[in-house]
């Protein structure tokens, strides 16, 4: 017997599980295909179309989880899914905080259209994809100094997920995206240097044109020919938008429930305390359409909703799925993610960190003499501490003004400091998941030659 519609398989893996002894479960199918295509030097580098389906079961009986996973829908497969879980679950230590969620609080009513995660338009096929590496590639060798092209690729993907539950949940949705980017190179051996460009939409329509991507992928390589190291010493550092989302993951990190209970956050005492300057919120938005990081439901199948996770600049809420929250004596925020291979665990969406007034060029002349980080490598961060050290490339300001490319340095801090004293810029991309703008933060180690 070979399952096909994903309701029907999350159905049938609940009942041979409730059949082999469990307590509880719930059930994760996902069906998917993925088209990539890379070119270089104006043929085709590789090509490579993937399809399947996977299924995942979790059982509980008395406070004790497991989970097991297949990409196999026979009944077979299904019900050796099932018993195996069962047995499993029966060796698992006990936690009393795991379980569904109550009936009650489950989602309802939710409208999967409204959020436009998936792209009617048709699939495109590998010869439109490959045309598209191929003109991103051609626009960016147009530019002078470019010496060659690294790889252009596109990519398509299209993917839906059912998830049901013993509580009588069921709830599915579907996903598409399409990708297109470029990496540069300029100049030859050691001095040799390397940039790029790329974009993902929701919708097809959405993408910039590969000409676009090229381009930019070019004049940003471009901009770093001759790059050398940086002086030491302490000096503003200005997080260029495409990184500075990085410094919010760090927050995110620090107030995951996991992180929490745990103890290994540096955040774990900041509930109700300022984390953020006074002017600045981090806001939740699940709902918003066409950006990845959207879903009616959680992994739990809990109603997401909006939720401000820092107001003016005070940390007001945890990341929680339903066994930290428990664990915590507090309720889900909502926040359960997970795969077919394993149990929920918290994680952030959509966040948008309030704007600021000035653009990225008004920082850097506010600056006067420091470093505008572009690109970054590596990462040391104590969870516990928030100490925070990593490589940095970007560009070296003096007299508020970009004076040269620079590589090979290091920057180093404090995430309390440093996020409590940043300044924001008004240039953040409002489609991405994270809607983080340039970040200015003053007095940072910088170490260079």
């Amino acid at each position: 017997m070979t399952q096909t519609s994903l309701p029907d398989l999350t159905a049938a893996l609940l009942d041979l599980a409730k059949s082999a002894g469990a307590e509880a479960a719930d059930a994760l199918a996902v069906d998917g295909r993925s088209v990539s295509i890379d070119v270089r030097g104006g043929a085709l580098e590789h090509a490579e179309r993937a399809e399947g389906i996977e299924i995942g079961l979790r059982v509980l009986i008395d406070g004790r989880q497991a989970c097991v996973s297949a990409s196999d829908t026979r009944h077979d497969t299904l019900a050796e899914m099932a018993e195996r879980a069962v047995a499993m679950a029966r060796e698992a230590p006990r936690d009393p905080t795991l379980g569904l969620a109550d009936p009650a609080a489950l989602a309802t009513g939710w409208d999967a259209a409204a959020l436009e995660l998936s792209d009617p338009a048709p699939e495109p096929d590998p010869a439109a994809l490959e045309e598209d590496a191929r003109r991103a590639e051609a626009a960016a060798l147009e530019v002078p100094g470019i010496s060659k092209i690294d790889t252009a690729s596109a990519a398509y993907g299209a993917r839906r997920l059912h998830l049901a539950a013993t509580n009588g949940f069921s709830g599915g949705y579907s996903r598409t995206d399409r990708a297109l980017s470029c990496v540069a190179i300029t100049g030859e051996g050691t001095g040799m240097e390397r940039d790029y460009a790329g974009e993902v939409r929701i919708f097809q329509s959405d993408l910039p044109s590969p000409e676009e991507i090229g381009r930019l992928a070019a004049e940003r390589t471009i901009a770093r020919a001759g790059a050398r190291q940086p002086g030491t010493g302490t000096y503003p550092v200005l997080f260029d938008e495409r990184v500075s989302g990085s410094l919010i993951g760090h927050l995110l990190a620090a107030i995951n429930g996991s992180a929490i209970v745990r103890g290994s956050s540096w955040l774990r005492d900041a509930m109700d305390q300022p984390v953020l300057p006074d002017a600045l919120s981090l806001v939740e938005d699940p709902h918003r359409p066409r950006v990845g990081g959207s879903r009616p439901f959680d992994g739990e199948g809990l109603p997401t909703a909006r939720r401000a996770i820092v107001e003016d600049g005070v940390l007001r809420g945890w990341t929680l799925d339903l066994s930290s929250a428990r664990k915590l004596g507090l309720a889900s925020s909502a926040n359960a993610s997970r795969g077919v291979s394993s149990p929920p665990s918290p994680s952030a969406g959509n966040v948008t960190l309030t704007p600021g007034s000035h653009s990225r060029d008004d920082l850097v002349a506010q600056m006067g003499t420091g470093l505008l980080v572009t690109s970054m490598i590596g990462s040391s961060i104590n969870p516990n501490t928030g100490d925070y050290s990593r490589g940095a490339s970007g560009f070296w300001v003096e007299n508020g003004e970009i004076a040269y490319p620079v590589n090979e340095c290091t920057i180093a801090g404090n995430l309390r400091t440093m996020l409590r004293g940043i300044i924001p810029a008004n240039d953040a991309r409002q489609y991405l998941g994270r809607v983080v703008p340039s970040l200015l933060v003053e007095g940072m180690t910088l170490a260079g030659k």
